[in-house]
Order: structure tokens, then sequence, then C-alpha cells
């Protein structure tokens, strides 16, 4: 009769190897390549949207009414959102100097975090609630504006704001910010090690 060797003892796995997460692909895989350019491409969606606004760089805001010569960057969008239970607030809300400071604040930290790939866990979520108000604003569900004419809404439930904030859970998840970003020696500072909600 053979006598099996006894399975080595099982070490228990200190809490910040577990809370790694598992879901990241290898950082020199194509998958892990192709969710960095997907980062860093959002991340620039952002980060020009706080550039242009703040300097009126002649796109989507000119220079006259550029953050930097005392423009409000909010002001035309949510002057103009003309459908939805949340109409009157928004309209009330258009150039309110909080609101102007909360929209750019919240672009430029979406920008830096998904350009550097840090912080993919608050980006998610503060992100998230960023694209919820800004699709509550667009209302895509109507079918007319309050003066009677047509939404055009291409579609009643699924627009870009929902897929931004679909697309940063799924770069936080896969914890995309390892590959072409700092996000290994950000999840190393002993801080994030010790809160993993700052991932």
């Amino acid at each position: 009769m053979s006598v099996q060797p006894a399975p080595p003892p099982t070490m228990a796995v200190p809490r910040e190897k577990r809370d790694e997460g598992t879901a990241a692909p290898e950082p020199h895989t194509v998958p892990a390549r192709v969710l960095a350019v997907l980062r860093i491409a959002l991340g620039l969606v952002f980060l020009w949207a706080f550039l242009d606004k703040t300097l009126g760089l002649g796109y989507a805001t000119s220079g006259e009414s550029a953050w930097v010569n005392g423009g409000a960057p909010a002001a035309g969008y949510l002057g103009g959102v003309s459908a939805g239970p949340l109409q009157s607030t928004f309209n009330g809300w258009a150039g309110a100097v909080w609101v102007d400071f909360a929209y750019m604040a919240g672009m430029l930290g979406l920008g830096v975090a998904l350009v550097a790939g840090v912080g993919l866990r608050l980006a998610a979520a503060g992100g998230t609630v960023m694209m919820l108000m800004l699709w509550t604003a667009e209302w895509p569900v109507a079918r007319e504006l309050a003066d009677g004419s047509p939404t055009m809404s291409t579609n009643p439930v699924v627009d870009m704001h929902l897929v931004y904030a679909l697309v940063m859970v799924a770069l936080a998840v896969c914890a995309a910010g390892r590959t072409w970003g700092l996000g290994r020696a950000w999840e190393r500072a002993p801080v994030v090690r010790h809160h993993a909600w700052l991932r």
C-alpha cells in the first residue's frame, strides 16, 4: 500500500492580495491593451471638454464664453433642458457658480483619472452619478420637448451617457489602469492599499 504525501498547508491570503481582483487581464495581452486604449480615449473626451470650456478653444466654446473669461460652462446646457421631470430644476441651476465648479471639477477629475489610470473605482462611481444626471437632463425617454416639437431621440433609454458610465465601470472592474497607466504604482501607495475603494 502506497502512502500519499499530505498536501501542503494552505496559507491565508492577506486582504490586500485578495482585494487586488482577478478580473484584470495580464498587462501585456491584447485585451489589456485594448482596455487601456479605451480608457485613455474616454479620458481624453472629458479632458477636452474641460479644456475647451475653460479656455474657449473655439470648438464647442468660443473664447468669449470661456470659463477663464467669466463664462458659465454648464449654463448653456442646463438652460437648454426642455424635457423631463427635472427640467425646471436644471433650468434654475443654469449659471449657478457651484454647478459650474462641480461640472468642471467632474470633467477634470474624470479626465485625469482615466488618462493616468488611477482611482478608477472612484472615477466609475463619480462618473456614473454625473452621467446619470446628464442622462436625466437629456431625458431621451421623451418624444416631445416642452414646446411640443419632437425630441428626435434616437433611443428612448440608452444614450452615450449610459454607455460612458458602463465603460467606466468596466474599466474599474478590469483594473485597466495597470496597462499604459499608473495603476500599479497607485495601488502600491499605502493609503490605497488600506482603502480599496480608492483604486
